[in-house]
């Protein structure tokens, strides 16, 4: 017999309110002009909002070791993959 986490609906509501908070703060984020702080502070309230999902609605924080561990290496994998990325793109040549 499996012994499973239940999370209250009281966290779940908590979780959903600061969700609906940082969309709102990005929304507000689009209208400022901070120039190129725009997209980082937007990453980071996004980075922020998948933590909360993945924690909490997905369950994450309440599982096995094993569990946790795919789940980080799923997170260093997309950190890789957008570093890459970014490598090419900053450090091409600009073509006129």
């Amino acid at each position: 017999m499996s012994m499973e986490h239940v999370v209250s609906v009281r966290i779940y509501l908590i979780i959903f309110a600061a969700l609906v908070v940082l969309t709102g703060i990005t929304t507000a984020v689009a209208f400022v002009d901070l120039g190129r702080l725009n997209v980082v502070v937007m990453l980071l309230i996004a980075f922020v909002k998948a933590s909360l999902v993945v924690l909490y609605f997905m369950h994450v924080r309440f599982t096995g070791r094993l569990t946790q561990i795919a789940a980080a290496s799923g997170l260093a994998w997309l950190t890789i993959m957008i570093g890459l990325t970014l490598r090419h793109v900053l450090t091409r040549a600009v073509v006129h």
